[in-house]
């Protein structure tokens, strides 16, 4: 068996700690500190080794590097012409159609809370002028 057999045959089957990496990153940061508390409460080692291997792979810290250059790349192909002058057309007329539905939601959304605040305001005011109401009464 040769170097390449070895090596493919590694990443074709990853192990029981690459695979418990990929999960806890899918979770998220938050199953990595639970695992690493879990490991300081049932075996200390393991719980600090979880910490250092965290430090030392920055996701104690803040995402890793390759998923947020992943992210920012991907965000920029979006807008970079393919080549096809028809499907350019269509995508710029796509997203400046779907920019004038936003728009048009976010003014919606405002009427909708300005009548809400209206509504409250008209609601504050009458229950206002009805105590007042009854405070006169009492007193005459």
């Amino acid at each position: 068996m040769t170097y390449t057999d070895t090596t493919s045959s590694l990443t074709a089957h990853p192990g029981w700690l690459r695979r418990a990496e990929a999960w806890l990153d899918s979770k998220g940061k938050g199953a990595w500190i639970a695992a690493m508390v879990l490991g300081f409460i049932f075996f200390w080692p393991v719980g600090l080794a979880l910490l250092f291997y965290m430090i030392w792979s920055k996701r104690m810290f803040g995402c890793s590097k390759r998923k947020h250059a992943n992210h920012f790349k991907s965000g920029f192909s979006a807008m970079r012409p393919s080549g096809n002058s028809a499907f350019d057309s269509y995508k710029a007329e796509t997203l400046r159609r779907l920019e004038d539905e936003q728009q048009q939601f976010e003014e919606f959304l405002k009427r909708l809370r300005d009548a809400r605040d209206k509504a409250e305001f008209d609601q504050f005011m009458e229950d206002r002028a009805t105590k007042a109401k009854t405070v006169e009464t009492e007193d005459a």
